[in-house]
């Protein structure tokens, strides 16, 4: 169906819906999802359990070394590999999450990470969601989206998916915390790729902002068929 196997880059900032768009997308086009997030939070993980400070960047580039990340798909979703043990649910912590944050600030990680997912997407017929993938990862994509929405419509969100464990106000916190991070740190920050469609879901369902990406992906299939 997809022909010459596609490239989809979605990038933008935490809450945005990017890991929920790409699973959509990858469900309905068998596109493989390379979860970027997911890969930075099973390294973040390896950090903690290792007493490895985030802000420790000689450390982590020693640790990066010794690490293996992989992705596995299946019916219900990826599995997330670290150094060979499934650590899916795990990398899902917030603690974690958080730590992806810091630890992927560092040049070196980064890089090593760019490497990696590189290897993993070489071979096409992959939806990539991250912050950097149109711009650093695959500058190349055949498709690059950049999804975007307020900090408030991203709190909200986090909030509803939280279980409301936590308050809506330390969430929106937080979100600013890591867009300021993003969208300042040294190497790749957060911007949108000058040849990406911008998707502005604040005011949108999830139902629209598929159905958006579908129509580009869809146009971009009949393109390569001509």
């Amino acid at each position: 169906m997809i022909g010459r196997r596609l490239i989809v880059a979605i990038d933008g900032p935490a809450g945005a819906g990017k890991s929920t768009v790409a699973g959509k997308l990858a469900a309905d086009f068998g596109l493989l999802n390379l979860e970027t997030g997911a890969m930075y939070r099973a390294f973040a993980l390896k950090a903690i359990e290792n007493g490895v400070p985030s802000d420790d960047a000689a450390a982590l580039e020693k640790l990066a070394a010794e690490t293996s990340i992989g992705l596995e798909a299946t019916p219900a979703g990826n599995r997330v590999l670290l150094d060979g043990s499934d650590v899916t649910a795990r990398v899902r912590d917030a603690a974690v999450t958080q730590a992806a944050s810091q630890v992927s600030v560092h040049p070196a990680i980064r890089s090593w990470m760019v490497d990696l997912q590189r290897k993993l997407g070489e071979k096409g017929g992959v939806v990539m969601e991250g912050r950097d993938i149109g711009t650093v990862v695959f500058p190349d994509a055949d498709i690059k989206i950049f999804l975007d929405a307020s900090p408030e419509a991203r709190g909200e969100r986090r909030f509803e998916q939280s279980g409301k464990v936590t308050t809506q106000e330390s969430i929106l916190k937080e979100i600013r915390e890591r867009d300021q991070r993003d969208r300042n740190r040294a190497q790749s920050p957060l911007r949108p790729a000058p040849d990406a469609v911008v998707i502005d879901s604040t005011d949108l369902t999830l139902e629209e902002v598929v159905n958006k990406v579908q129509d580009l992906i869809t146009a971009r299939l009949v393109l390569q068929a001509q």
